[in-house]
């Protein structure tokens, strides 16, 4: 087949959304399907090395549900878009937040062909859905096949929009995220557990939760410390902080490459996700899963679709740092637990690799294609 994926979101900054279309991408070319990725970036020219990748549009950020969206806001769309549709004639064009202003909704307003739209996002309320729904329910009737990566994202986008959706999750490669990857020599230190964040400096991530549970381990013990990675906004404040607290042992690596990740995880005892909702699903908690990590996350509806707190991890109530501190140094003391847990998050996170995954996007495909052609001979007939 000949498929388009459509992100609203800029290429350029790491997110969910991004990493899913990508990844998404390369299994289909796998199976011999041709790819092409529409998706708005800050910088002009950059293809960001990925095969059949179509810069549409300049993204500005646009902030909601705790985070900073950074979407393309442009009259100069429609133009762009109708003459790449018109030229590629896609067998299946597959959006990512289909409802969201900029390139999905240009898209979705033109392609005439089988259209499918995954939903990713989880709130508490949207009230662009809520004010927007009279008109935006024109362009989700345009939508022969409905995709929620969990069950929360589903319970969320059906109190706008009612439909059939099928669940089909994120997906881990499981081939990059595994336990044998090479060790960060720098990350560890001998007698001492390494504990993890992974997440984008913001909000609802949740680790001042973590940095205040960490302060308080440290005054049991000191045979632990802090890795955190990502970047954003709060860095800056959040490493004042620690050191104004003079909380010992805390690493701030910043952005790292996708080469650099995955050993990361693999050179970490305890993974944590300490977000503080908002969430519909925790990638993070499959890499650190599949790299044999046992996860700390916050009992929060996305995360607890993910993990059993006492199989691959322990699930812990958000914004408490008492609880968090508790959970931590439980894990600490006991490398049985720790090992166990990481075995099973193994087994877990095989599950939801790439190759499983994508079987059930084509099942999608393949009956949003049928459902398009009954239309379109109904119209013709």
């Amino acid at each position: 087949m000949k498929v388009c994926l459509v992100s609203p979101y800029d290429f350029v900054h790491p997110g969910g959304v991004a990493e899913h279309v990508r990844h998404l991408a390369e299994e289909l070319r796998r199976r011999d399907h041709e790819v092409t990725i529409l998706a708005p970036s800050s910088r002009v020219g950059d293809d960001h090395g990925i095969p059949g990748y179509v810069r549409i549009g300049r993204s500005v950020p646009v902030r909601g549900n705790g985070s900073v969206a950074r979407i393309a806001l442009s009259f100069h769309l429609v133009r762009r878009v109708r003459s790449l549709l018109d030229r590629a004639a896609f067998d299946v064009v597959h959006y990512h937040e289909p409802l969201v202003p900029g390139v999905p909704i240009t898209t979705l307003r033109l392609h005439r062909g089988a259209n499918v739209g995954t939903f990713h996002a989880m709130a508490r309320r949207n009230l662009g859905y809520y004010y927007g729904r009279p008109v935006l329910t024109r362009y989700f009737h345009r939508l022969h096949g409905l995709i929620c990566v969990s069950e929360p994202a589903r319970e969320f986008i059906s109190r706008y929009f009612p439909g059939d959706y099928r669940i089909v999750p994120n997906g881990i490669d499981t081939a990059r995220f595994r336990p044998d990857q090479p060790i960060v020599e720098e990350l560890r230190s001998a007698g001492m557990a390494t504990i993890l964040f992974v997440g984008r400096m913001e909000q609802r991530k949740g680790l001042p939760t973590l940095l205040d549970a960490y302060a308080r381990l440290r005054h049991l013990r000191a045979d632990v410390r802090l890795v955190v990675v990502g970047d954003g906004p709060m860095r800056w404040a959040y490493e004042r902080r620690c050191e104004a607290d003079g909380v010992p042992d805390v690493t701030f690596l910043g952005h790292v490459s996708g080469q650099v990740l995955p050993r990361i995880y693999a050179s970490s005892d305890i993974f944590c996700a300490p977000a503080t909702g908002g969430e519909s699903f925790g990638i993070v908690l499959l890499e650190a899963m599949a790299s044999g990590v046992p996860v700390v996350a916050s009992a929060i509806p996305g995360f607890s679709q993910v993990i059993s707190s006492g199989s691959e991890g322990l699930l812990v109530p958000p914004r408490d740092p008492r609880a968090w501190a508790r959970a931590l140094d439980t894990l600490v003391a006991d490398r049985a637990a720790r090992r166990r847990m990481g075995e099973t998050g193994v087994r877990t996170a095989r599950g939801y690799d790439w190759r499983v995954v994508v079987d059930g996007i084509l099942g999608v495909y393949a009956e949003a294609r049928e459902r398009a052609f009954a239309q379109l001979a109904g119209a013709s007939g």
